[in-house]
């Protein structure tokens, strides 16, 4: 499932192709794609027709549209003041989806669920999704957040990549759980876009295994290992994500090339990029835990 950075790559290329366009006509192919819209799949199309888009937003592994309030009339531009967004697109990509932007008339992909088509008759985007897991809805924007934030999705906590995130307030709430250190670290309403990848990942970095129990976490140690989510997610941006297979790429079609980059992730067996430790891999919530047991070791109570 895409992470924080490949979410960010879709939502960076998507800006640049969607703000201050209209959307003319918008064509819901599979009704699962939209089955988080409530009022079903022809609602969802006629509520965006003749809306603009403001901007592309992201907040964890959620990106969203902001609308402009009213359907395009020959008024203001979207974009500039009195344009004011309270609705939006809210789309999660599950396993399989995709957000691509492809020429009007390219050949459908096989598995298009929805197409948005737009007034000045250039290029679409195209919602793909061979899984059906992922999905979009039309939804309110919670005016009580800042930034406002979809609805849905107002329960989660900021990402380490928002300039509202409170590093050393999350590490205050991490040790105050009752849990190991990579639940923590998945719980997206202490801290938001971490993953099985990036969280072992970070853990590596940090030299922290992920069973100790969030009570033995020293600040230091916390700061240590925030700073180091932060840092790989970085890393993984400007490498245009982590792709292990064809189902994620960005908007042009492309995949991301951090994987070549993972220290720990996927790599049983292998050196440690630090010590040349063998890495192993722990069952860990039905996934995997990768950590190399010489710099990461077992703590004395592990946390299961």
């Amino acid at each position: 499932m895409p992470e924080l950075p490949e979410v960010e790559v879709i939502r960076s290329g998507l800006t640049g192709h969607v703000c201050g366009r209209t959307l003319s006509r918008v064509e819901v192919l599979h009704p699962r794609a939209v089955r988080r819209h409530r009022a079903g799949a022809e609602h969802f199309s006629a509520e965006l027709d003749g809306r603009s888009v403001l901007d592309v937003r992201r907040r964890g592994k959620y990106l969203w549209f902001d609308l402009a309030e009213e359907p395009s009339t020959g008024g203001d531009h979207p974009g500039r003041p009195g344009s004011r967004a309270r609705r939006a697109v809210l789309a999660h990509l599950g396993m399989s989806g995709q957000l691509l932007v492809q020429p009007r008339g390219a050949a459908d992909e096989r598995h298009l669920r929805v197409r948005f088509e737009f007034a000045d008759g250039g290029p679409e985007l195209r919602f793909v999704d061979q899984r059906t897991f992922g999905g979009l809805s039309l939804v309110d924007l919670l005016g009580t957040s800042e930034p406002p934030v979809p609805e849905p999705i107002g329960h989660i906590a900021a990402d380490p990549l928002e300039p509202v995130f409170d590093r050393d307030g999350v590490v205050e709430l991490v040790r105050s759980r009752r849990t190991g250190l990579k639940r923590a670290l998945l719980d997206q309403t202490l801290v938001s876009g971490i993953g099985n990848i990036y969280a072992d990942e970070a853990l590596w970095r940090a030299r922290l295994h992920w069973a100790q129990p969030t009570s033995t976490l020293s600040r230091e140690s916390g700061r240590a290992l925030l700073d180091a989510v932060g840092e790989v997610m970085s890393e993984a941006l400007r490498a245009g994500g982590t792709s292990f297979d064809s189902l994620y790429v960005n908007v042009n079609g492309r995949s991301g090339y951090f994987s070549r980059s993972l220290a720990v992730y996927g790599r049983e067996n292998e050196p440690c990029r630090r010590c040349g430790t063998a890495v192993r891999r722990d069952v860990f919530m039905k996934r995997s835990s990768y950590t190399c047991p010489r710099c990461q070791p077992l703590p004395a109570e592990p946390h299961w």
